[in-house]
């Protein structure tokens, strides 16, 4: 099983690790962070492959990806 951690304060709300993720494990967060958008939220069903399509898609490397 894999885990990822979002840098919630770094992100910037691009959505760029939602809409390429596989699976559709990746949502916006409803909180916003310090920057006042809503951060990427990694919603852990057990699913995750540990593709890293998010990791290398974020911009800004705010996700980190453990297998």
């Amino acid at each position: 099983m894999a885990k990822i951690t979002i840098d919630r304060e770094a992100c910037k709300g691009c959505e760029l690790c939602s809409i390429s993720c596989p699976l559709n494990l990746i949502v916006m967060d409803e909180k916003l962070n310090i920057r006042g958008v809503r951060p990427a939220k990694f919603l852990d069903m057990g699913k995750c492959t540990a593709c890293k399509t998010c990791a290398i898609m974020c911009p800004d490397i705010c996700i980190e990806v453990y297998k």
